[in-house]
Order: structure tokens, then sequence, then C-alpha cells
């Protein structure tokens, strides 16, 4: 049997709008880009936008594999995949919300887990509601980022959030500022967030990230990491996100 060498990385917040799903995507790019095969699990079962974003329509998702999974129909993981390139793989959100509902959260621990064992990096996806489903996933990751912006409900989403993670003594996780967001928005300064917080922000996004014409990368399905000149054009924020993505494989890296 195959040795179990993936990491697992949940992309999380205390709100939405923060940007999870361009990041998440982002920092796929980045992981092809050092010769890592990677899994983007979209777990934001309400309304993920993951294979909408990347434009790959798809015939199955987890809610296939959790359903076959119960009923012993499960062969093979890849079975449920949809292939957005020859590095990155994606297993998509149910389209019908119905079927969200009844995705059990005990087989998300276990297509955590598989997962794991195909692919070098496992991105997920997530809402920002602790809900039974987030918190399974929290709990399985190897790692999580949560992902903020500049913004004053976002920062008591935070401080609330990493409150709960104190009581539970989790320390698996990294915050990133994610400044590209909303460039415009410039409440507070890096030494108030963190005393707000009382914790530390390890990466900054910076706002030379922010892409005017996001809107056509996502209409034509595009990582703007994977972009031929990304490297060059956005050097600065490219070498944040290659730290987050090394940080993130530890000492395998």
């Amino acid at each position: 049997m195959r040795k179990k060498t993936g990491k697992s990385i949940c992309v999380f917040s205390g709100k939405g709008g923060v940007g999870k799903t361009v990041f998440t995507l982002n920092l796929a790019g980045i992981y092809q880009s050092i010769g890592k095969k990677v899994l983007i699990m979209d777990l934001d079962l309400s309304s993920g936008g993951i294979s909408l974003a990347t434009n790959k329509p798809y015939d199955k998702n987890i809610y296939n594999l959790v359903d076959d999974y119960n009923n012993n129909r499960f062969r093979n993981f890849q079975d449920y995949v949809t292939k957005y390139n020859d590095s990155i793989d994606i297993l998509a959100s149910p389209k019908d919300p119905r079927q969200a509902s009844k995705i059990d959260s005990k087989y998300i621990e276990i297509a955590i887990d598989k997962a794991e064992y195909l692919y070098d990096v496992v991105l997920i996806d997530t809402n920002h509601n602790l809900n039974e489903i987030n918190l399974v996933i929290l709990d399985e990751v190897s790692s999580i980022l949560f992902v903020m912006t500049n913004d004053p409900l976002d920062l008591k989403n935070m401080k609330s959030l990493l409150s709960i993670f104190r009581d539970l003594k989790k320390e698996n996780y990294k915050i990133v500022l994610n400044n590209a967001r909303d460039p415009m928005k410039k409440y507070f300064t890096l030494f108030d967030m963190k005393n707000i917080m009382k914790a530390n922000i390890d990466y900054v996004v910076s706002e030379e990230f922010y892409v005017k014409n996001m809107d056509s990368y996502i209409m034509n399905g595009s990582i703007i990491t994977l972009q031929p000149k990304a490297a060059n054009v956005f050097n600065k924020d490219y070498t944040v996100l290659m730290k987050i993505a090394t940080d993130m494989l530890g000492k395998e890296s």
C-alpha cells in the first residue's frame, strides 16, 4: 500500500468575501510550479465556486463519492475528480444544495484521508461557518490558512475565531492578510490588527496583487499564478505565495 505523503491544507476565514476561492486557486498554481500534484476539494457545499471559477464542467462530485462509499459502490477515488490540467485535479461540490445537506461529516474525513495518499497537496476551500462538516475539516487537515482582510467586521470575526482555537489548544494555523481583495480598505495598521486579535499575521498579500480584470480570468477559467508572466508582474506577492506554499509543506518541500 502506498505511504501517505500528502499534506492537507484548509483555507478558512471568519467571514465570507475575503477572497478564499481565488487564494486557493492561486496557491494551487504555485504548487504546480514546484512540481506538486494537487487536489482542490471544494467543500463550500452550499455555494462552491471552484468549478465555476475554473470553467470545468463535471459529472461527479463529493456527494457522489460519499453516496457510493456509504452504499458500497466506491471503487476508485479518481472516478470522482475532474482534471483542471496535468497537475491539478478538482473534487467539486454538489450542484444541488439538497445533496449537500445529505453529506455526513464522517465521510469528509474519509475523503481527505484517501486524498492524502494520492496527492502531494490537498487544498480545501470552505465557507466560513463553524458547522459540523467544517469542524471535521479543521480537525482533520495537516494545517489551516486563515484568510482575512483589513475590515472591522472581518477583524472582529477573526478575533473570535482565534479565541475558539486557543480554547481548543489548536496551533496548526497561519494567518494571511489579503490586502488584494479590496485595496481601498485600510482601516487598521498591521500593528493595530495584531494587537486587536492578540495574534501574529504571518503573511501579507499586498494590494499590488489586486487584478482589475479579475472577472476575465474567472470567465476564462484561468489561474493567475499559472500565467507565463505572473512571477515577474507580481514578483513581490508571487514570492509571498511561494513562501506560504513551502512553509505549509514543512521539511518535505
